[in-house]
């Protein structure tokens, strides 16, 4: 049966439409079972119905007539419980409902499962049989993984319906919604412009040719660009390999001829569509159906086409200067987000971002907060290549995106932008004032930094420092390690517009999520890998060009702060600090006059916790990484969209770590700050100011809602919550206590505009 699993999906992935795939599926599924009937019901929205959509063995008139409502008959029992049901005779059964058209009185034996797609039930899959007898075990574990392998393919394809506007029942729909992840608040109304990696015939995006023939033009300059490289492969090997292995670059130019991809290619660029789009679309048919082979040696031809259409996809790019077009209300759509591709947009034009990959905490999410730019992360559903010009409203607050808006959705949603608009403006009323309680408890707020843009928002937004100035922006924007002038030079920027004011800058933090394109670090599991201090200290000549470039820029200032991190133990601190004073002794000797600055780390893994007291009495200060430091604790990828529910620093985990942390530093007398995007959530800086947290760091537009919130409590109340939260076991408990304390502080409004995952 395994086979025959894996033979199913491959030929399912084959097919270019969901009425096609279901099709297949329920064809296949009878025959593979032995069943006379096997049936996919899928839930539409537009009729709040599940909808007979594919048959074999039923009356071929009921299919996409025939529909059953929420929870009606078996069909609607599997779904409602999102779990098989298994019957020896169908009718006999209580939720049993007969529908004449189907013919379905004809048989007995009953097995229907849920398909299921991230928590949601799409419908379901049937099998029947004229005999009264259930299905046996194997065919019922059959069903179910083979119903949990289609779901995504079903979901994909019922996307790519949907955001071109039409429902499972064919009928016209608009709003479409695509769940997400909230990465950044915030409402945006736009246009889509889909950014991809160069090379990437997966995620090349439809759009129309500008002029056919200068299309149709290139892309034959390209295809004899490949063929020459093919002749030339072909002419290099001769007598280092068996000649029916070079023969394979003979085959590749026969595949470009004319009468092959060449000419598939120039076809779809005739109806409209530019080279790239035309030639990724080609090739996804071709190499879908390769794949679908029951022939291993065919299957494997698979490859062959994907990189033969990859080399002709990189002339296509590399030779014609595509200048993507971004429109006054821009909404960025990647796979994948990158820091670079945010710096390509004129920033008076960017309204939106959507990620389809990562999470509400990864490192792109904390820029676009940063930044305050409304962002959706995590949309896996969303078809990106069909989305480039389409209008969209992006929903930062609930993460998600509406495809297709209606005018009273659009409407509703241009009410919010100028509310929120309204609030903020509001706000900026308290600018000047001290961020203190009610009852004269002072905080301290400071702001989290990496790109130049930062600095005037984040000095508007009355900031009070920098407690964390994100050092690696400036390396992930570049193509190479910046040179010690370079850093220097942008430090001293930082420093300069800061001054007096202290600025914290974390020596190169990469890794994870954040890596260096001309630095490429491939781990099994990056996030417990070479990243942060263990990289630098392993390259001591990175290291120390970034300390002397960011004592230099101090020169005169002396406003800077050092700080380390994803430290584990004390040795890492001993080795980093040594070779920040030799840094410092050796640009003193060179004269230059700045001051050893005080040095600081960051506690974000758990063994820092229980090492705080340890750590507090090597440096100055001590700060806390709230969205590592969470992320370790609870074993959840923070990127990962599958588990982005399971990330929250409300964890009562989290709480107890923290509230140790700031016991622990102060019996050393240390100061202690907090950086993560925790401190900008208004409810959750409630808490950290209970617990004794000095500093509260966060992204310049989340500062005056916290200074606002702040305002308008009192320490003992914030106390007095706080010792209530620790006694519970559950995030959403603790969550509700803190919406309830901002409620009854009148605060409330603030709810909406974060939000601590």
């Amino acid at each position: 049966m395994l086979e025959q699993l894996r033979r199913i999906v491959q030929e399912v992935n084959a097919v270019e439409d969901l009425q096609q795939a279901l099709d297949l599926i329920v064809n296949r599924v009878r025959s593979s079972l032995e069943a006379q009937v096997c049936s996919v019901y899928l839930f539409d929205v537009d009729l709040n119905s599940h909808v007979l959509l594919a048959s074999e063995g039923l009356n071929k008139a009921a299919v996409g007539h025939v529909s059953l409502a929420t929870g009606q008959g078996l069909v609607g029992q599997v779904a409602r419980n999102a779990e098989p049901v298994n019957l020896e005779d169908a009718a006999s059964h209580r939720n049993y409902f007969y529908i004449k058209e189907t013919g379905e009185e004809l048989f007995h034996g009953f097995l229907g499962v849920p398909i299921i797609h991230h928590r949601t039930v799409l419908g379901v899959l049937v099998v029947q049989r004229k005999e009264r007898r259930r299905f046996d075990e194997s065919e019922e574990a059959f069903l179910i993984t083979l119903s949990a392998q289609l779901a995504g393919v079903i979901a994909s394809a019922e996307a790519t319906e949907a955001i071109g506007g039409i429902s499972l029942s064919g009928h016209r729909i608009s709003d479409t919604v695509f769940a997400g992840i909230s990465g950044a608040p915030g409402v945006a109304i736009g246009q889509a412009v889909v950014v991809f990696p160069k090379a990437d015939l997966s995620q090349v995006p439809v759009r129309n040719a500008r002029n056919v023939d200068q299309e149709i033009a290139f892309f034959q300059r390209s295809l004899n660009e490949v063929r020459k490289d093919m002749r030339a492969l072909h002419a290099s090997l001769a007598g280092k390999v068996a000649e029916e292995e070079r023969q394979l670059f003979n085959v590749y130019v026969h595949m470009l001829n004319d009468d092959a991809l060449g000419n598939e290619v120039v076809g779809m660029i005739r109806q409209g569509n530019w080279a790239q789009g035309a030639l990724a679309h080609v090739a996804s048919e071709h190499i879908r159906n390769f794949e679908s082979m029951p022939d291993s040696y065919l299957r494997e031809r698979a490859v062959d086409i994907r990189d033969l259409c990859s080399r002709v996809l990189f002339y296509l790019q590399e030779g014609e200067d595509v200048k993507t077009e971004y429109y006054d209300g821009t909404i960025l759509v990647s796979d994948e987000l990158t820091p670079a591709m945010l710096a390509e947009v004129p920033p008076e034009k960017l309204r939106g971002l959507v990620s389809i990959k990562g999470s509400g905490n990864s490192h792109v999410a904390i820029l676009a907060r940063t930044m305050g730019i409304p962002t959706v992360m995590g949309a896996v559903d969303l078809p990106i290549n069909l989305l480039d010009g389409k209008e969209v409203i992006l929903d930062g607050y609930k993460g998600e995106i509406i495809g297709n808006p209606s005018e009273p959705v659009i409407e509703r949603y241009t009410n919010t932008i100028r509310e929120q608009d309204e609030l903020i403006a509001g706000l900026l009323e308290i600018k000047d004032l001290p961020c203190e309680t009610t009852d004269n408890h002072l905080v301290n707020l400071w702001v989290n930094t990496g790109l130049r843009s930062d600095v005037a928002q984040s000095l508007e937004q009355g900031a009070e420092g920098v407690g964390l100035f994100r050092t690696e922006v400036p390396f992930l924007l570049s193509e190479r390690f910046p040179s010690e002038q370079e850093q220097t030079d942008i430090y001293r920027e930082q420093l300069q517009a800061f001054a007096p004011k202290l600025v914290t800058m974390r020596t190169l933090d990469v890794g994870g999520d954040k890596v260096l394109s001309y630095f490429p670090i491939e781990e099994e599991n990056p996030f417990l890998g070479w990243r942060g201090i263990r990289l630098t200290l392993d390259h001591p000549e990175i290291f120390t060009a970034q300390i002397r470039a960011m004592i230099r820029a101090s020169a005169g200032l002396e406003n800077l702060q050092i700080m380390l991190p994803m430290i584990s133990n004390i040795n890492e601190v001993n080795a980093a600090m040594r070779l920040i004073k030799r840094a410092h002794h050796e640009l003193v000797q060179e004269g230059v006059d700045a001051r050893f600055p005080p040095v600081g780390v960051m506690i974000e893994l758990p063994a820092a916790v229980y090492q705080t007291r340890a750590l507090a009495r090597l440096v100055d200060f001590i700060s806390v990484g709230s969205n590592d430091l969470t992320q370790y604790l609870l074993a959840v990828d923070r990127n990962n969209p599958r588990v982005a529910s399971l990330y929250s620093a409300y964890h009562p985990a989290v709480l107890h770590a923290l509230s140790h942390i700031v016991r622990e530093a102060s019996e050393e007398g240390k100061q202690v700050c907090i950086c993560g995007e925790m401190a900008g959530d208004p409810g959750a800086a409630i808490l950290l100011m209970a617990m004794g947290f000095d500093i509260l760091s966060m992204n310049a537009a989340a500062l005056l809602k916290v200074k606002s919130v702040i305002r308008s409590i009192c320490l003992v109340t914030a106390q007095e919550l706080l010792d209530q939260v620790m006694q519970l076991e559950d995030a959403e408990e603790i969550r509700r206590a803190i919406d309830l304390a901002l409620f009854e502080a009148g605060v409330d409004r603030l709810l909406r505009s974060t939000r601590t995952s």
